[in-house]
């Protein structure tokens, strides 16, 4: 009786333990955000139902929040009439969603808004930019895609990336690391700025050229003077 109240107590510690050592790692992170939103951005859009291949309505474009069991035609919807779900839309081969009916089950302040057949819609995944373009003042935090002022991200994606412990602590790293060669940097120029200024003083203390001399003036400023002849007439011809 004694060995199996001691297997017990152990089967009862176990889970505990397991719970107090997940405590401040990733899964914080996954808490800070509805349990919907990261299956939505790893699903596929706008391919075929293969519940309902053979009708013309088979393209699956919408998303119940409340199963998280994938993309779904319109003909699925029957089967979530009283469920939360919500239509993607398709700009320029990315998938979007309109701003009026994220906003209702998610905060997306900090992500860029764009006008797409007179509604407003934001991105669900990053859009990487090869370079920004002249005269861009903002950047993603994320994939560096040019944005307005105001806002931080390009898409929601990019938002869950940017606002992670993890991606902070290397943000600051980075930050440190940028500093750390900047004061070097300055530390380096400043030494060969004193360096130079040593330079200068032992040349100071080094003799100068002496002025020149009025004797060295004349030997420095004489010129080869132009030869002249005798004249013809003092010349004694002799027969």
């Amino acid at each position: 009786m004694a060995i199996e109240n001691q297997e017990t107590t152990v089967r009862e510690i176990k889970p505990k333990n397991r719970r107090i050592m997940g405590a401040g790692g990733p899964d914080d992170d996954d808490s800070r955000w509805p349990p919907w939103l990261k299956p939505l951005l790893r699903e596929h859009f706008f391919v075929q139902c293969k519940f309902h291949a053979d009708s013309h309505k088979s393209e699956c474009n919408m998303y119940c929040l409340d199963c998280m069991n994938g993309a779904l035609c319109s003909l699925c919807l029957a089967h979530h009439r009283e469920h939360r779900a919500i239509q993607i839309r398709r700009s320029s081969y990315h998938d979007v969603i309109r701003v009026s009916e994220i906003q209702k089950v998610l905060d997306i302040s900090g992500v860029q808004t764009y006008v797409i057949n007179s509604a407003k819609v934001v991105f669900l995944n990053e859009r990487p930019q090869p370079r920004p373009g002249k005269g861009v003042t903002n950047t993603c935090e994320v994939c560096d895609r040019s944005l307005v002022d105001s806002f931080r991200f390009c898409s929601l994606g990019c938002k869950i990336v940017g606002t992670s412990k993890n991606f902070q602590k290397k943000k600051r790293h980075q930050h440190l690391m940028t500093s750390d060669s900047e004061d070097s940097y300055s530390s380096s120029s400043h030494g060969k700025v004193k360096n130079n200024n040593n330079t200068n003083k032992m040349q100071s203390f080094s003799p100068s050229t002496p002025p020149p001399t009025s004797v060295n003036y004349r030997s420095a400023k004489r010129r080869k003077g132009i030869p002249h002849r005798a004249p013809m007439g003092g010349l004694i011809i002799e027969y």
